[in-house]
């Protein structure tokens, strides 16, 4: 299934290299656009470096991922890791200095729960901004509404996200039902999960197919309590006689365990210093850069100017 699915054929990726392009790209597309526009005293040491945007992104994934674990009622994980993919995505061809993180991350989760079938009101959803009063929930509703065909738009209408936690709940029950050697396959759930948890904040759910996660996350599990699966692999997977996809397996577990020690969030210090950054370009750009962010451009459709201004609400508000 997840071979012919839009996410295997258009969001699964050969390299870590072939990612950063593509956000390299999408940050030149930016200083292009704004250099190309001839506003003046433009100049290159205002924008955002490519380093400087990764700090942002992964700033707000992680107060999206917060937002979603304090959510009421509870958020399903298939939910969760749905909204932080289609953040990643967005942000494969789109530039933080053009699309502000906060809202983006707000809508990405606001059309999860939808394509998730996890029924949450609007007003529910903007309930959880427990910062902000009714007035201002219902403005960032609105903001948020005004985002979401964009979203659909730049996901190429690939809505549909293949998680790893359905391929675990499959591999956990294999287990125990086929190989009796493990005397208690519950016992790696919860490390797995933890796995699975790092894994949706690396660009993992981008190079591997889900159930690839998923056995590295029970293997990884199993590594850690002192436990050898190889047996598992060879017998009741039956990959003995096929030593290249053995080999290839294993060598995609090693990049995609590299991927998880490599990941640290972002100092304080950091942070502070690229979001005042981003907040000037903002400030200074977004009328001419976001006239026509919201509908069809390559249709020539602009829709209407929308009624908030972004830096109404802050960080604090998703608290």
């Amino acid at each position: 299934m997840f071979h012919n699915s839009s996410q295997g054929k258009y969001w699964t990726f050969k390299s870590e290299d072939e990612v950063e392009q593509l956000r390299y790209k999408a940050n030149q597309k930016f200083r292009n656009k704004i250099l190309e526009s001839g506003k003046p005293g433009v100049s290159e040491s205002k924008f955002l470096e490519r380093h400087e945007e990764d700090v942002i992104f992964r700033h707000y994934e992680r107060r999206m991922l917060d937002f979603c674990n304090a959510f009421k009622p509870m958020m399903p994980k298939s939910v969760v890791g749905t909204a932080i993919m289609y953040f990643r995505r967005f942000y494969l061809n789109n530039s933080v200095m053009e699309y502000h993180p906060r809202i983006i991350m707000l809508t990405c989760t606001y059309l999860s729960c939808k394509v998730d079938e996890f029924n949450v009101s609007s007003t529910q959803f903007v309930g959880n901004l427990l910062q902000e009063t009714p007035e201002g929930q219902e403005r960032v509703l609105e903001q948020i509404l005004e985002y979401e065909l964009l979203l659909i738009q730049q996901l190429n209408f690939h809505l549909v996200v293949h998680n790893p936690y359905r391929p675990m709940e499959g591999l956990l029950i294999d287990l125990k039902t086929r190989y009796p050697t493990l005397e208690n396959p519950e016992s790696l759930r919860k490390s797995a999960d933890d796995f699975l948890t790092q894994a949706a904040m690396t660009d993992a759910g981008l190079l591997f197919p889900p159930s690839q996660i998923a056995l590295t996350a029970i293997l990884n599990s199993a590594s850690r309590a002192g436990l050898s699966m190889e047996s598992y692999l060879t017998e009741c997977l039956r990959l003995k006689e096929d030593k290249e996809t053995l080999s290839k397996m294993y060598d995609s577990m090693r990049r995609m365990k590299t991927l998880l020690k490599k990941y640290e969030l972002p100092k304080p210090e950091e942070v502070n210093a690229c979001k005042k950054k981003l907040e000037r370009i903002h400030a200074e750009f977004a009328s001419s850069s976001n006239k026509r962010k919201r509908g069809y451009e390559e249709d020539g459709h602009v829709s209407k100017e929308p009624r908030l201004a972004e830096e109404e609400w802050t960080d604090e508000d998703l608290m």
